[in-house]
């Protein structure tokens, strides 16, 4: 009776709910925000605030389970949302709690890392973004919503839309790289992948764009350090992507643990109130990370928890992940007059918008339906979708003497630690992925297609540690082989949160393996299997073929035999560019000149921008990845001069003069030579990938503008100026120059 009541009530409140009452401060009159306001008005302040709070579900050895006072919590109407619980039958009880033995009967939301998959895990962000395929990116999030939404989810704390610059920075890993075109792009299609036409769906779920903002810039790349940067550099390289995120209707907005030029961004208002609600008209909710309204007074920046409550509230926080300040101080600090209550009501309103989006008060229990869950987690089709989310990541990254693709008829070894891993190999974030059982290790890839019979293994040694006592086993298997192929890399908790590293070379002993292996004089093959970029100049010189397969997913054994067996011509480009050392951290391409460049007729000059003994350029540049064929490139511009009100067109010929199909990631540069503000060496501003088949040519027309070519002044204004600038066309970010045009006035 006491469910029945409450739905009553709520059903005669939002009958009129078309006259409802709006506030003034919202510009946006939706008939969410109507029906938001009309539940509003029937809460009590503990109702309000409870709203606000976000608590985690433990796990144990068998599943999910709840501390017993979260459930008193839930009762007593003081948790919104909870995170890391999943399974249908899990959240159901928690949901029947909420909507059955709480005044208002309020439906919970239900948060998870969903960050490449869910069951069916995907290849890491990083990794995936590698493929250049935007619809391909679009599409596993829609998979990894799908499967998600079915064991009773409907919200992930997804994408990370940071841009990142150096690869000692452990959570590299969950994003798409180092640049801000392509990453707001990706951004845009995993937005969309997991939100959908309709959140009310029951197959759609909230995004999150995070971490907002500069997270990826942590000084010296460790996790949760502080950034310092201009306001300039902030809304030209780090802001872009959440902006592209909003536009595309992502619905929340994660705070990052960094303080910004001195202010936590868990409180900062001029990021939150100022940029995101203000300018950009944001009307969703802003969710913290986990526990960052606390960390306020480690930062020193809050005197108490309570004091960082206020601070975070006032600023436009909206939602407190698993720190309990709001539930614990928030009702003495509007009592107080040191929060508005006005300004909790508009959070609350926010999150309540969004449960009517996802037709929780229609029916709190439409995320939660077993046969779903049944039908749809780790089915057939997505395990094919990931196979080739996984190839269509993979890089290669050297290919001497044509030793790959592998030929059937030669003998190969299999030797490292990661070659019959299932652990490591769907890497760090990997949400419910199962790593002991149905992920595909690269040596259950090779036993499918030729048998145990004939297959030659050594581990050889381990990821981490000293122990080389496998080394003559390694050998002797490499003897026996025709090629070898070596499954190396880290451990997948080695990238990811709190996983920052001052070595980025191969750990353990893996490096002394290849060197033993490589003293047979058998062909070497290193198949890397790793969350970030790593130091590979030795293993450069060292291997005859380098294939960078990322933490690949569930189906990354069969994914990596299909591209070393040539049944997937490798098509992946590095988004990232890597270091040949450490020391050159941060290390990206679109750089800005110094006063003193190296001179490229006089390399070796002394006082210019240089390191001793080690070039600037990176091992393997951004945009870079290797084919078993080869392209050849025409490229030409319709004009030399153009007008703010012109488009100027670009056309590309990209002939295939191999034996064998492919697809290429055709990618245009533009330079600026001479700006108001110092101009980066040179920036993406257009790509496609196109398949070509053997001896054809496909043609290709890129159309920029005036708004192409727009940067922020030292005034923080978005414009053009007249000048000169230069395009770049080709294979990667290091291409050549093909066209020279000038703006002029109209």
């Amino acid at each position: 009776m006491k469910r029945i009541s409450i739905f009553l009530l709520l059903v005669s409140a939002l009958s009129s709910c078309s006259d409802g009452p709006v506030q003034p401060d919202r510009e946006k009159d939706s008939v969410y925000t109507r029906k938001a306001d009309s539940v509003l008005g029937l809460m009590t302040l503990e109702e309000k605030i409870g709203q606000t709070v976000l608590f985690t579900s433990g796990w144990d050895v068998t599943g999910p389970s709840m501390d017993p006072n979260y459930k008193t919590y839930l009762k007593n109407g003081n948790v919104g949302a909870v995170f890391n619980a999943f399974t249908t039958e899990y959240n159901r009880e928690l949901q029947r709690i909420a909507v059955e033995e709480t005044r208002l009967g309020i439906p919970l939301m239900f948060g998870y890392d969903v960050i490449h998959g869910h069951r069916t895990i995907f290849p890491i962000p990083l990794g995936e973004s590698a493929s250049w395929d935007l619809d391909l990116m679009e599409k596993t999030a829609r998979i990894a919503a799908v499967e998600a939404s079915a064991e009773g989810i409907n919200w992930t704390f997804a994408p990370m839309v940071d841009v990142a610059r150096d690869a000692r920075w452990g959570r590299i890993a969950e994003g798409a790289g180092e640049d801000t075109y392509l990453g707001s792009l990706i951004a845009v299609a995993r937005v969309k992948g997991f939100q959908g036409d309709d959140l009310s769906a029951s197959n759609t779920i909230l995004a999150c764009a995070k971490h907002y903002a500069a997270y990826g810039a942590a000084m010296a790349g460790r996790d949760y350090n502080t950034v310092d940067m201009s306001e300039n550099e902030l809304r030209t390289t780090y802001l872009p992507p959440f902006k592209a995120a909003l536009d595309a209707g992502v619905a929340t907005f994660m705070n990052s643990f960094n303080d910004l030029n001195g202010v936590p961004a868990t409180g900062n208002s001029f990021l939150l109130r100022d940029i995101l609600k203000g300018e950009w008209d944001f009307d969703g909710f802003v969710v913290t990370d986990y526990t960052s309204i606390n960390e306020m007074v480690p930062h020193g920046y809050a005197r108490d928890e309570k004091h960082a409550g206020e601070i975070a509230m006032n600023a436009g926080v909206d939602m407190d992940m698993q720190g309990g300040i709001y539930m614990k101080y928030l009702k003495a600090s509007i009592e107080e007059g040191k929060v508005e209550e006005s300004d909790l009501d508009d959070a609350v309103r926010r999150i309540l918008e969004m449960k009517f989006r996802l037709g929780l008060f229609d029916d709190p229990y439409h995320y939660l339906d077993a046969d779903r869950e049944k039908e749809l987690v780790l089915n057939d089709e997505h395990l094919e979708v990931a196979r080739d989310a996984a190839r269509k990541s993979m890089v290669l990254l050297k290919n001497d003497n044509a030793v790959l693709p592998l030929s059937e008829d030669k003998k190969v070894a299999l030797i490292g630690p990661l070659v019959k891993d299932e652990k490591n190999i769907i890497g760090n974030w990997a949400a419910a992925g199962d790593r002991n059982g149905t992920a595909v290790s690269v040596y259950e890839a090779f036993e499918a297609r030729f048998g145990k019979e004939d297959l030659l293994f050594a581990e050889g040694c381990k990821v981490l540690g000293d122990d080389t006592s496998g080394f003559d086993e390694a050998v002797a298997a490499a003897r026996k082989a025709d090629v070898v192929v070596m499954v190396l890399g880290e451990l997948e908790g080695m990238t990811g949160e709190a996983a920052s590293r001052t070595d980025i070379n191969l750990p353990g002993k893996q490096k002394a393996l290849i060197a033993a292996v490589k003293a047979t004089g058998k062909p070497v093959v290193l198949v890397l299997m790793n969350g970030r970029p790593l130091s590979l100049e030795w293993e450069n010189d060292t291997a005859d073929a380098i294939v960078e397969a990322w933490w690949p997913g569930t189906m990354g054994g069969h994914a990596v035999a299909d591209v070393l067996y040539g049944d997937y011509n490798p098509s992946g480009k590095l988004t990232v560019s890597f270091p040949r050392t450490v020391g050159q951290l941060p290390l990206f391409y679109n750089h800005k000149n110094t006063g003193r460049p190296i001179p490229p007729d006089d390399p070796d000059q002394k006082y210019v921008s240089r390191y001793l003994y080690t070039p600037n350029t990176p091992l393997y540049p951004f945009g870079y990845g290797l084919s078993y064929t080869s392209y050849s490139y025409n490229a030409t511009a319709d004009k030399k001069t153009i007008t703010p009100s012109d488009t100027l067109e670009v056309t590309v010929k990209v002939t295939n003069m191999g034996e064998r199909d492919g697809e290429e990631v055709v990618q245009l540069y533009l330079r600026d030579k001479v700006a108001s503000v110092t101009p980066p060496v040179r920036s993406l501003k257009r790509f496609e990938k196109v398949a070509v088949k053997k001896g054809q040519t496909r043609e290709l027309t890129f159309r920029l503008t005036a708004d192409d070519l727009k940067f922020y002044n030292e005034d923080l204004e978005f414009v053009h100026e007249p000048g000169v600038f230069e395009l770049f066309v080709g294979a990667n970010s290091d291409c050549p120059l093909v066209h020279t045009f000038e703006l002029v006035e109209e």
